[in-house]
C-alpha cells in the first residue's frame, strides 16, 4: 500500500511517499530515503526488496512533483533539510531510521546535523563531497569544465563529459585536462541542444552541494557508504574524504554510485545484493 502526500511549505510543495502502514506493525521506525537530484522514483526497486519495512520516499524541491514557489534555483543541502525535518515531524513516528545516496547523502548529514533527534541511524550513501578530495581544486576544475560546456552546447554534450568526469580513476591530473571533449555519440547520447540550462548536475544548481563540509552529529547513527566499484572514482574518493573528517571507516556496498538501482535509469547495480548489505548494516552489522 503506498499512499502519496503533498506538504505546503514556505516556498515549494513537497511531495512524499509513505509505502506501507504508519506506525509500522513492528514498532520500527520507517526507512526514509532520499536522493539528489534523482527524485522518489528512483528508490523503486530498492524499497521493493524491503518488503519487511515501512518506506518512505519523497521528490526534493524544484524536483519531480516537488513544485519550487520561491523563485530559486539553487539546490542547498541545508534547506533541504529543513524540508526533510517537515516531513518527518508530519509523520508522527518521532525519529526514522534513513538511507540516503548522491546529493541525498549531503542534504541527510545536513539535516542530522541541524535536527540530530530526526534519526536514529543514517546511511549515507557515495555523497559528492567535492571540496574534501585531496585533488579538490582539480576536481573543481573539471567540474567548471563540464559546466562551460553546458552553457556553450547543451545537455548532450554535458553528459558526455560528465560521463568522462564521474569515471575518471584516481586524481585529476594533467592527463584528464589533456584529453579532447567527450563525442556524446561514444556513449550513445544525441548531441541536439534542447535550450535548456536548467539541469540541476550541469548547472552551478548543485555548488551548494558539492562544496558543503560535514558535521559529526552526536545523537545519530553516521554509516559512510562505499561502492565496491566506486573507490577510485570520483564519488567514492568523496565518500572516503567524508568518513575520514567524520573519523569513520567508509562501509562497503555492493556495485557503483547506483547500485541499488534496478531498471528505472538503464544503469542498473545489483540491487538484490544492495538491499541485503542495507539490511544487514540498519541491525548494526
Amino acid at each position: 500500500m503506498t499512499t502519496t502526500h503533498t506538504l505546503e511549505l514556505p516556498g515549494v510543495s513537497l511531495v512524499y511517499d509513505v509505502h506501507g502502514p504508519l506506525p509500522a506493525p513492528d514498532g520500527r521506525p520507517p526507512l526514509f530515503m532520499i536522493g539528489q537530484p534523482m527524485d522518489a522514483s528512483g528508490f523503486a526497486t530498492l524499497a521493493s526488496l524491503l518488503p519487511e519495512r515501512t518506506v518512505v520516499t519523497y521528490d526534493p524541491r524544484g524536483i519531480g512533483r516537488s513544485v519550487r514557489t520561491d523563485g530559486r534555483t539553487e539546490h542547498d543541502p541545508r534547506v533541504q533539510a529543513r524540508d526533510v525535518h517537515a516531513v518527518i515531524e508530519q509523520l508522527h513516528v518521532g525519529a526514522v531510521e534513513m538511507f540516503a545516496s548522491s546529493g541525498g547523502a549531503v542534504t541527510a548529514l545536513a539535516l542530522v546535523a541541524a535536527y540530530p533527534h530526526d534519526v536514529t541511524t543514517l546511511v549515507a550513501h557515495e555523497p559528492p563531497l567535492v571540496s574534501l578530495l585531496p585533488d579538490a581544486e582539480a576536481a573543481e576544475r573539471a567540474g567548471a569544465a563540464m559546466r562551460e560546456v553546458y552553457r556553450a552546447r547543451g545537455g548532450g554534450a554535458a553528459m558526455a563529459v560528465f560521463i568522462a568526469m564521474t569515471s575518471w580513476q584516481g586524481e585529476f591530473t594533467d592527463e584528464y585536462f589533456a584529453q579532447p571533449l567527450p563525442d556524446p555519440a561514444q556513449f550513445g547520447i544525441p548531441a541536439t541542444d534542447d535550450g535548456s540550462r536548467d539541469n540541476p548536475i550541469f548547472s552551478d544548481a548543485s555548488l551548494p552541494i558539492t562544496s558543503y563540509r560535514p558535521e559529526a552529529a552526536s545523537l545519530t547513527r553516521i554509516v559512510i557508504a562505499l561502492g565496491e566499484e566506486s573507490e577510485e572514482v570520483m564519488t567514492g574518493r568523496a565518500a572516503v574524504a567524508a568518513a575520514q573528517l567524520l573519523g569513520l571507516e567508509p562501509t562497503r556496498f555492493p556495485s557503483h554510485h547506483g547500485g541499488f538501482l534496478g531498471g528505472e535509469f538503464g544503469y542498473a547495480g545489483q540491487p538484490e545484493a544492495f538491499a541485503e548489505r542495507l539490511r544487514e548494516v540498519l541491525a548494526g552489522g
